[in-house]
């Protein structure tokens, strides 16, 4: 694994793992549900990556939608590619919503609905809280097939 697989909690908050791929929770939920998609191995550059990690991708995004909505019903969703801070090939993926969510006693509001999502705000999780999200989530995983 990487750097960034392991920045983001790698394997503590693994959800679905594929070949080139694997889908991590957030550790910082900006919307409720927020992942981050990352590709294995050194590619720092979308180009970098082998083809068959491109022919991948459908699938694992396929799953992701699937499993989201499953989760809870979203009303877009915003895969962002930024890779400024951590230089692996890897996308936050946030689920948007028009209103804010609860889970486990937190309140998860959508800044900057239905425009550009704030990453710079995201409620504070305990252990437990973090447990409880994963667990759904990871429920939501398995659920999709």
């Amino acid at each position: 694994m990487n750097a960034t697989l392991a920045k983001f909690g790698y394997p503590g908050t693994l959800l679905h793992e594929t070949a080139h791929w694997c889908v991590l929770m957030r550790p910082q939920q900006v919307t409720l549900g927020a992942l981050v998609l990352g590709a294995k191995g050194d590619a720092t550059a979308l180009s970098q990556l082998p083809a068959p990690a491109f022919a991948e991708l459908a699938g694992v995004s396929l799953k992701i939608e699937q499993s989201l909505a499953r989760f809870r019903p979203y009303n877009k969703i915003n895969y962002l590619a930024l890779m400024m801070v951590d230089p692996h090939v890897h996308f936050h993926v946030l689920p948007r919503y028009d209103g804010a969510q609860e889970l486990a006693g937190v309140t998860f509001p959508d800044p900057g609905w239905p425009g550009v999502p704030d990453l710079k705000q995201a409620p504070q999780l305990d252990d437990p809280q973090r447990l409880t999200l994963h667990a759904a989530l990871l429920d939501a995983f398995r659920a999709s097939g």
